[in-house]
């Protein structure tokens, strides 16, 4: 089994609470649509719960994705190795599993990267058959120092058209090390759809596309949609591209959106160099 160009990403589910059987309606009908990686965090609320209860039993049709580091919620990490097997150890009784695909440390900083202990308990989990490979989940001096140590399997980071700091800072590095490279948040939030500045965590994508001006935003929703989601996927090195939703039915509208094929190498340059010439130095990537 291959993995999906397209994944399905767990935190709209968790953090908006949304019911068991529309999880089951949404997650359903995209494995029976040919998605097959699902990734999520001991974080989003009641995420793993819900994928656990709704597509449990469909275990061996798909990838299954979890990140720890923050088990008493997103504002409070916790990097002892103690905790992280711990919370690896209630990831699967909550997601109605025996081991999972891929186990990722979620943003740990690099001062705690750097001490070794946190990627001790994940390679202790991996050894110990409760996850077959570990990555780590982040952006920045972190994720390079993550991909250049060597110890880890994956990358999961932020690429897209109001977000290409790691296209230069790591993924060449990681495709030279043969890497698998997960794109998280590759719609930018589709933040272009906003007249007004959003009071969300993407508003610093909503500020960047109007510095940017890309000139396919204007076009429908589904054209910007669809060129935005084909440029992260046309990134050398990415191999998967992670995309949340609640609603059912969103997953196949965006698997629509890729069958025109890659992005033309013309187009893909033209927003490069767009990024080149107007992003500021302060657009990080986003954790």
């Amino acid at each position: 089994m291959i993995a999906s160009v397209l994944g399905f990403g767990g935190s709209e589910i968790g953090y908006d609470r949304v019911a068991v059987r529309t999880v089951e309606r949404l997650l359903g009908g995209a494995l029976d649509a040919g998605l097959n990686v699902i990734d999520t965090a001991e974080c989003y609320e009641d995420g793993e719960t819900l994928i656990g209860k709704a597509v449990g039993a469909r275990r061996r049709e798909f990838y299954l994705f979890t990140k720890c580091g923050h088990p008493r919620g997103w504002s409070r990490g916790d990097w002892r190795p103690a905790s992280l097997l711990a919370s690896i150890e209630r990831s699967l009784k909550r997601l109605h599993t025996e081991y999972l695909d891929l186990i990722q440390l979620h943003s740990c900083e690099l001062g705690d990267l750097e001490t070794g202990d946190a990627i001790d308990a994940l390679e202790r989990a991996r050894e110990g058959g409760l996850a077959r490979y570990i990555g780590y989940s982040g952006d920045g001096a972190a994720a390079r120092y993550a991909v250049e140590c060597g110890r880890f399997d994956t990358l999961q980071t932020s690429i897209s058209i109001a977000d290409q700091e790691a296209i230069d800072l790591t993924l060449p590095l990681a495709r030279a090390r043969k890497m698998g490279v997960i794109a998280k948040r590759p719609l930018a939030n589709a933040a272009w759809r906003y007249r007004r500045r959003p009071e969300s965590y993407y508003a610093d994508y909503w500020e960047r596309l109007r510095d940017l001006d890309y000139p396919f935003v204007r076009d429908t929703p589904a054209s910007a949609a669809g060129i935005a989601l084909r440029f992260t996927l046309s990134v050398p090195g990415v191999h998967t591209a992670i995309v949340g939703t609640a609603k059912p039915g969103r997953w196949q509208e965006n698997a629509a959106l890729l069958a025109a094929g890659a992005l033309p190498r013309r187009e893909l340059d033209a927003i490069r160099a767009r990024w080149r010439e107007k992003a500021d130095p302060s657009w990080e990537g986003q954790v």
